[in-house]
């Protein structure tokens, strides 16, 4: 038999402690059978568990693309070509979007 602690993540575990003062109601809808599955399959002990690893995921992913767009805006920032006039920028839009109406 497992136990029920073997089946929780280890996040899980660290945090039941300071467990959230009040319960949230969600609807799943067609995620509901994924998140079941899960806890079928015993890599999580409730639907609970699976939210919140699907939100810790959430997390680390928009942690990620913050630090991708970070990093671009530095790039930009230092970059020393010469700046392009916005008019020019436009006249380019237009041309492109015009030749890709024709095709």
């Amino acid at each position: 038999m497992i136990a029920v602690a073997d089946c929780m993540t280890v996040s899980y575990i660290r945090s039941m402690a300071t467990r959230a003062i009040k319960p949230v109601s969600v609807t799943l809808g067609p995620l509901a059978e994924a998140a079941h599955a899960r806890v079928t399959s015993g890599h999580y002990a409730s639907v609970s568990e699976v939210v919140r690893a699907g939100l810790r995921a959430l997390e680390r992913e928009e942690a990620a693309l913050d630090a991708v767009l970070k990093a671009r805006i530095a790039e930009a920032i230092a970059d020393t070509s010469p700046a392009i006039e916005q008019s020019e920028v436009f006249e380019q839009l237009r041309a492109h979007h015009e030749a890709r109406s024709k095709a």
